[in-house]
């Protein structure tokens, strides 16, 4: 009795143990996806939610249904057929044998196949929704292929559906017949004989019915192939080509008509038990594939279109270009030729007064950390590594504007105090807006702000004005637990206290931004969904509280809109009283009719992706692509509001039939929001990328490929990325007023690292989108392309780089900055045309090696053709280029001569110090000036005095400055150059940098 005991309670624990993980796992799903609807509803798209995973839920249940029916079935029919004998008894002994290892579990294996097989199936399927949900709600283009006439449509939303449907069905066919005919051959109904194989007349004809099925479907295949072939990026060009219009497309008609046939030839050999005509005719079938399918194609294009390519496939370089052209919105691109001037003539820039007036100086690509020591009162609050560029009306005139909100950052809060309450309940949320004038710097060099503070004031509005708490951003922490009842003593950290004296202030969230967490049961979920037992036990959780999560901008977007790819950059705009983060969304598809493929990842790589500063788009090829959605999410509660943005895209007209509740048309938006709509980034890094090619439209010229362009590299980074495009306030040549632009410019193909670093085109985007409510303007969306002629030979931005950099005058000026113990950091290098030609503006700024320091902006380059100018102010600068008068006002022109203003007077030791400083500066700088002319002479031994000389002054220099206290380099003086020609490199130059 005792004996038997424990192996009865071990029999026992086991299938409990497996119950209890059961339905540990089955209560962890449920709290996942729970969780989840509970976020959709909160925000008002749990239709999404619904519709989403029903969607993926039906396609499983019928991709599992087919596959389990078709292997069940095949595996069941050929088990009932088996023989009952076997007439040889060494095959009868082995069979046995095998039939006997597998009855204890035949009943088992029989289910548990079709069901592991699927399971595979249905998740396969289920991840093709998308093209599930596209093609019963699909809406048509009203615009037909070129090829076969069919609606665009039928390209993007029938054809792949047809296509996975039969590539899911030919899977399913071949995997229940090698389920069947292992069964057969198990079971004795197929074996291998000395004479040959023996098949039994049921296997015979479950072979049959199998072979005739997989036929059927290869031919379907084939005949779906013929419309493939237009979407074909195989060839130099995308879409069907001459070869495969005139060779592919008619071999692919006759492969599945011979397909069909032989399917036939299957069904006959079922009925009359004679294989002879099926053999022949599958290998026939495969003869004829490999002939007519690859052989014959390839004769055609090595013998017939090699030798005169460039007339045959002239018709179908011309699809590719219209279509393309098409895909990407390119097609109403205006083009100008742009004869540009390389002569700074006085008075240029008259005409171009208020682009002048709007030049950008702030580059948002350094100035956080300025912002940072300026406005982020605590250390945890922090500004993103690069700033937005935006614009606001100022005393009645739209500014510039560079612009951020300031986000928490929890983690720089004091080691001893990073426990969950501060985590998680004290630390919720950002504080205000800050920005500052593009086109104005303060006397020493810091950012003009118009909005800051703590409180947050300034031309934006004030504490009373707009809701300046930021609990949605792009660095907000994972979750958070807000709000309590009322009367309750607020827990949060709000803001530090702008009076003297004063403490921090505290603050309860008073929206609706999240999910409920105060029942026990949510608490239990949540604390299960983050793993978090401090969330289930703490006292900082109560009936009231809301749980904030999933906080990115980008991120609820893209949940929201899952048919999206999201553009990498959002961006913050005071809107209507309230932050709001604007982000835009693309409607996108791979298999737009002779539409050149793009990976969106390589399109939209530039310097700003490579440093960390934007997101990349994902590794996706596209072929079309629309700007369809311009979502907002507001940065106090996380609510998303879509807008139909392109309400023309067929694609988007899709979608919305599928989730018709979520997106709001555009007429909706008020007119504070239209004002802040830009232009998309990425959207405009794909068109320019298209464009280094397709702004060609001669089908001839297009073939030579003798005019193509390419996106200059980043001229102010070391490693060798693509320019970012830059928004500016920019008065093309066509247009009365400046408009908000998106630019970028073009140089000549890069061919192996290698080009001819000359202007060839400037593109700019019409970003403005007006101000008036539910309208948007005329112009918004405008693509302006401006051809440079080649002849004309104006410098490329890597080209103005090289000026700045090898000329003396500037080379000088700037080592001597960079003595100082301080860095020089080269500002973007903006592209105008302006004046009847090119300028280039880039502003300077110091950074002193203190680990609280900022860069400030101390000088300013411009350059027009081969004329550089250098001074303190952009104004200074263009009025040195143009000859003592540039006919325009800079919007900095109001510093012009004013003394930096810096710290307290310097007592009798540091005044002495920086007289020290600044004559062996001078000392320095005629030295240098000796060197040149010495070189210039021949002289090699002057000038080896003068390098001797330099070093000596330099060394003086550094001395003096030790005793100088480290807020002083800020205010060294460094000359001011005069315009000047540049110069080549020259030794000197090189040795001084």
């Amino acid at each position: 009795m005792s004996t038997g005991r424990p192996p009865s309670r071990r029999g026992a624990l086991t299938p409990t143990l497996i119950v209890v993980a059961l339905v540990v796992v089955g209560f962890i799903f449920f709290a996942n996806v729970w969780t989840d609807v509970l976020w959709y509803r909160q925000l008002g798209f749990v239709e999404v939610f619904i519709t989403e995973n029903l969607a993926k839920i039906a396609t499983f249940v019928a991709g599992f249904g087919i596959m389990f029916a078709a292997v069940f079935f095949s595996i069941r029919i050929a088990y009932n057929s088996r023989p009952v004998y076997a007439p040889d008894s060494e095959v009868r002994d082995n069979l046995n044998r095998y039939q006997a290892q597998l009855e204890p579990v035949r009943r088992i294996v029989m289910v548990g196949l079709p069901v592991l097989f699927g399971l595979f199936a249905g998740s396969a399927a289920a991840s093709q929704w998308q093209k599930v949900l596209l093609f019963f709600n699909q809406v048509g283009f009203g615009q037909a292929d070129p090829q076969f006439n069919m609606d665009i449509s039928f390209y993007l939303m029938t054809l792949p559906f047809l296509g996975f449907v039969t590539g899911f069905l030919i899977s399913v066919v071949v995997i229940a017949g090698i389920a069947g005919i292992l069964t057969h051959y198990l079971y004795g109904s197929i074996r291998l004989m000395e004479r040959g194989v023996f098949t039994s007349r049921a296997a015979q004809i479950h072979i049959a019915v199998t072979g005739a099925a997989f036929l059927v479907l290869l031919g379907v295949n084939f005949w779906l192939d013929r419309y493939s072939s237009v979407q074909s990026n195989g060839g130099r060009w995308a879409g069907a080509l001459y070869t495969d219009v005139n060779a592919v497309i008619p071999t692919k008609a006759i492969l599945a008509v011979a397909a069909v046939l032989v399917a036939i030839l299957f069904i006959v050999a079922a009925v009359i038990g004679r294989w002879r005509l099926p053999v022949i005719g599958t290998a026939m079938l495969i003869i004829t594939s490999i002939l007519a399918g690859g052989v014959y194609p390839w004769v055609i294009q090595q013998f017939q279109v090699r030798p005169s390519e460039q007339t045959l496939e002239s018709e179908y370089i011309k699809r590719n270009i219209e279509n393309t052209r098409k895909a990407y919105g390119l097609d109403g691109i205006q083009e100008t030729r742009y004869d540009a001037t390389n002569t700074a003539n006085t008075g240029a820039l008259a005409p171009d007064a208020q682009t002048t007036a709007n030049i950008r100086l702030l580059d948002p690509n350094l100035i956080s950390d300025a912002f940072a020591q300026l406005e982020q009162y605590r250390p945890y609050y922090q500004f993103p590594k690069a700033l937005n560029v935006d614009r606001y009306e100022v005393d009645g005139k739209i500014q510039d504007t560079v612009i951020a909100v300031r986000e928490l950052n929890p983690t720089n809060v004091q080691t001893n105090q990073q426990g969950w309450l501060n985590q998680h309940v004290v630390y919720t949320h950002g504080y205000g807006v800050v920005a500052a004038k593009g086109n104005k710097f303060t006397a020493d060099g810091k950012p003009e702000f118009l909005q800051s503070g703590i409180p947050s004031t300034g031309v934006l509005g004030n504490d009373s004005t707009y809701e300046p708490r930021i609990y949605f951003g792009e660095s907000s922490p994972e979750y958070s637990i807000v709000g309590a009842p009322d009367g309750a003593t607020p827990r949060e950290q709000d803001r530090p206290s702008g009076k003297e004296g004063e403490g921090e202030t505290q603050y309860t969230f008073k929206g609706n931004g999240g999910p409920n967490v105060g029942s026990f049961f949510n608490k239990i979920l949540y604390a299960i969904k983050f793993q978090s037992s401090d969330l289930l036990l703490s006292d900082g959780v109560n009936p009231q509280s809301q749980i904030l999560y999933d906080r990115s901008p980008r991120e609820r977007v893209q949940k929201v809109a899952p048919y999206l790819t999201v553009d990498g950059g959002a961006y913050p705009a005071v809107v209507d009283g309230r932050v709001k983060w604007i982000v835009d969304g693309y409607t996108t598809s791979q298999y737009f009719p002779y539409s050149q493929q793009k990976s969106l990842s390589d399109a939209t790589a530039d310097s700003q992706t490579s440093s960390g500063r934007a997101v990349a788009l994902p590794n996706s090829t596209v072929n079309y692509i629309r700007n369809s959605v311009k979502a907002t999410v507001d940065a106090y509660d996380g609510s998303v509001t879509l807008y139909a943005w392109d309400d023309t895209d067929p694609v988007l007209k899709a979608w919305q039939k599928v989730f018709p509740s979520t997106l709001k048309p555009y007429s909706e938006m008020s007119g504070a929001l239209m004002s802040h709509v830009r232009y998309p980034e990425d959207l405009f890094k794909v068109q320019r990328e298209l464009l280094g090619q397709y702004h060609v439209t001669d089908p001839i010229s297009f073939y030579k490929n003798n005019d193509a362009w390419s996106t200059p590299a980043d001229p102010t980074v070391s490693t060798d990325v693509k320019q970012p495009p830059f928004y500016m306030s920019l008065q093309m040549p066509d247009q009365q007023k400046p408009a908000f632009q998106l630019t970028s410019s073009f140089i000549p193909q890069i061919v192996n690292g290698n080009a001819r670093n000359v202007l060839y085109g400037f593109l700019a985007a019409d970003s403005d989108a007006g101000n008036q409510p539910g309208v948007k303007a005329d112009g918004y969306g405008k693509l302006r392309l401006l051809q440079i002629p080649p002849e004309t030979q104006v410098p490329g931005p890597g080209q103005a780089q090289n000026k700045f950099n090898s000329d003396p005058t500037v080379s000088q000026a700037l080592n001597l900055l960079r003595q100082g113990a301080s860095d020089v950091l080269n500002g973007n290098l903006l592209t105008l045309p302006v004046g009847g030609g090119i300028l280039y503006v880039q502003p300077v700024y110091l950074k002193s090696t203190g680990e609280t320091s900022y860069p400030t902006l101390q000088r300013v380059l411009v350059a027009f053709g081969d004329k550089v100018g250098f001074a303190p102010t952009l104004d200074a600068a263009l009025k040195q280029l143009f000859g003592g008068d540039s006919g325009a006002a800079a919007g900095d022109s109001a510093n012009n001569g004013q003394t930096p203003t810096g710290p307290a007077p310097a007592t009798p030791a540091e005044a002495d110090a920086k007289a020290q400083l600044k004559a062996a500066l001078d000392e320095a700088n005629s030295a240098i000036q000796a060197g040149q002319t010495a070189l210039a002479a021949g002289d090699f031994a002057a000038y080896g005095d003068a390098q001797k000389k330099v070093a000596a002054a330099l060394k003086k220099a550094m001395d003096a400055e030790a005793k100088i206290p480290a807020t002083a380099p800020e205010a060294n003086p460094a000359p001011a150059a005069s315009a000047s020609p540049s110069a080549t490199p020259s030794p000197s130059a090189s040795a001084g940098r």
